[in-house]
């Protein structure tokens, strides 16, 4: 029943912050919540407070004490939902699926799929020696096992 009341106040603050979203929230038997969220333009420390205070201003530590964590998604963290894919298109990305592994630029993503393009060197069809060309690669979400951001340092 808490964790119940807990997840009405996430959803209340989400509904009042439309551009930010819930990746995980887990509550450990000792009543400790942990919130990760993410948002349509990346996730400020305000952000972060906002769906704090949410939570904690309207539970009663009197009733049941608790502690609370709230954090964004990370920048090595796998990707895990398509709305996570719309805010890094134009980044450069490495996606496995139980066929393959792709590294390339997120071209697009779609309600069911996201779009890789990347330059691979390859023989030339007539002749010695090779020529660059563009591939592109069009992956349902079903097929992804594991999304990531690839960092340039």
């Amino acid at each position: 029943m808490w964790k119940d009341q807990v997840k009405a106040l996430l959803d209340e603050v989400l509904e009042e912050n439309p551009d930010l979203f819930l990746i995980d929230m887990s509550i450990s038997a000792s009543n400790s919540i942990k919130v990760v969220i993410d948002g349509d333009k990346g996730v400020t420390l305000d952000d972060c407070m906002k769906v704090s205070r949410g939570i904690e201003h309207n539970l009663d530590r009197e009733e049941t004490d608790f502690s609370l964590e709230v954090t964004s998604s990370g920048a090595t963290e796998p990707l895990i939902m398509p709305r996570q894919y719309t805010k890094n298109i134009g980044r450069k990305m490495e996606v496995k699926t139980s066929e393959s592994t792709y590294k390339g630029t997120l071209q697009s993503a779609q309600a069911d799929n996201i779009t890789l393009e990347w330059k691979a060197r390859e023989p030339k069809p007539i002749g010695k020696g090779k020529v660059t060309v563009i591939k592109n690669k069009t992956i349902p979400f079903s097929e992804i096992i594991k999304a990531n951001v690839v960092l340039k340092f």
